[in-house]
């Protein structure tokens, strides 16, 4: 008997267009993000992690969907004008209740799981690295849909009114991406962490070595229990005094949650220790995220360490670049190793052999100070030609540079600097590169002032 109202439900409830439309929106949204300015599927399928964090970061628009809907959803008794003849019933109401919130429950999952297999699909053709660290994201992403839409249908059946589904959707979609903006660092401290943390969706991934801290996933399950409970008792409850009841759970959660969550986002975004850990052949190390892209980098970073060792405290390895080793910052930049950061130009997939040397041994061996594919500035173009300047000194010839964007400004300025520079002794030129690399390590002066020996500036 129970089966065949499931089935029932699942037949004309709006259960299975509410899980089909989850689907195909999650879907969409991916595909929009693939375009060159996000790199959206890039994360998505790069590994386990950054599969389910990416899915969580798309419950900021999917969460105002499962709310929205659910509230539909709690509209049948009052609109097929049942709601006092089902009070009569002897059987309790949160028997029929479960068998609607089941039928939701059981399409939103299905259509969740759906997304993230699409993702996961593409990390296995990847070979992308395999842990099961990602289960605990990805089971709060799947309760907070569930969550979302028992509260929209408890809501929707105690506010009977067709404005309240689309009234509940647009605060829905308001509040998730308000927090999704509270949780970005530039935004942080506007609202508490710990607040922002009970949004069940999270900020979007732009590091693939960066994790969910388990406090926070234990924090966010325990919160949305609660949404789920006051949800699911809000639309069994046929009585005032049991819908005041009905809130005791969702106050319960928070009281629960918010001590666990984090004050701090260092310590809610933490770095994934397993996805980080080295892979070395000889001096050249990967991530283990990266472990199937030793075997190019390997050759052309010991060619490159080899050509380093021209100068004075030259690198002892190369070293790809990670969340707990980060190249960008001044503080933690490192004469000890050439970095590597395979989504930054110059170091992708279709580059390999002698042009991957050739990334490695720009600037000497130094990550940028600016932003290679954000900044265009004066400055930035400046910096790209004497970084490959000092690139072609090490292998003898200068070659145009690798971004097809502002490369004929690029060129213009390196090839002069470069022809300076070959006409000077070898000491000197010797010493020039020293002095670029020097400054490069620290940000400090402009890259071709140093190689035309003036004082940084």
């Amino acid at each position: 008997m129970n089966g065949r109202i499931l089935r029932i439900e699942l037949r004309r409830s709006t259960a299975p267009w509410v899980g089909l439309l989850v689907l195909l929106v999650a879907l969409a949204f991916l595909h929009l993000l693939s375009g060159p300015w996000w790199k959206g599927p890039e994360m998505w399928t790069a590994q386990w992690t950054s599969a389910a964090r990416w899915e969580r970061f798309l419950l900021a628009f999917l969460w105002p969907l499962a709310t929205g809907a659910g509230a539909v959803q709690g509209l049948r008794d009052h609109r097929s004008g049942m709601r006092e003849l089902l009070a009569t019933v002897p059987r309790p109401g949160w028997q029929r209740a479960a068998k609607t919130a089941g039928a939701s429950a059981l399409t939103l999952t299905v259509a969740y799981l759906l997304v993230f297999l699409v993702g996961a699909v593409q990390v296995i053709a990847g070979d992308g690295y395999f842990h099961l660290a990602w289960l605990p994201i990805l089971a709060v992403g799947v309760l907070g849909l569930v969550a979302g839409a028992w509260l929209g249908m408890g809501i929707g059946r105690t506010v009977p009114s067709a404005l309240t589904p689309p009234v509940l959707a647009v605060a829905s979609l308001v509040a998730m991406v308000s927090l999704v903006v509270v949780m970005d660092a530039a935004a942080e401290g506007a609202v508490p962490n710990r607040v922002a943390l009970l949004s069940p969706a999270l900020p979007e991934v732009n590091d693939v070595f960066v994790t969910v801290a388990g406090r926070v996933s234990l924090g966010q399950a325990l919160w949305l229990l609660g949404v789920a409970a006051t949800g699911f008792l809000l639309l069994a409850a046929a009585e005032r005094r049991a819908r005041l009841l009905a809130l005791l759970p969702l106050a319960l959660g928070a009281a629960v949650a918010l001590p666990i969550l984090p004050s701090d986002q260092a310590r809610a975004f933490v770095v994934d220790a397993g996805a980080t850990a080295p892979v070395c052949s000889g001096r050249v190390c990967v991530t283990e995220v990266s472990r199937t892209r030793l075997a190019t980098l390997a050759g052309p970073g010991e060619d490159a360490l080899r050509l380093l060792a021209k100068l004075p405290g030259a690198p002892g390895s190369v070293r790809e670049a990670t969340g707990a080793w980060p190249p960008r910052t001044r503080q933690s930049r490192t004469a000890d190793a050439v970095p590597v950061d395979f989504d930054a130009p110059g170091f992708r997939g279709n580059t390999v052999g002698e042009e991957l040397t050739r990334s490695l041994l720009a600037g000497a061996g130094t990550p940028p100070c600016l932003d290679e594919e954000g900044d265009y500035g004066p400055r930035s173009v400046r910096e790209r030609a004497a970084r490959n300047v000092a690139a072609a000194w090490f292998l003898g010839e200068l070659r145009p540079h690798h971004s097809a964007y502002l490369r004929d400004e690029i060129d213009a300025l390196a090839r002069p600097a470069w022809n300076a520079l070959r006409a000077l002794p070898a000491d000197e030129q010797r010493a020039r590169i020293t002095a670029l690399r020097a400054a490069a390590l620290s940000c400090g002066g402009d890259l071709l002032d140093v190689l035309a020996g003036k004082a940084p500036r």
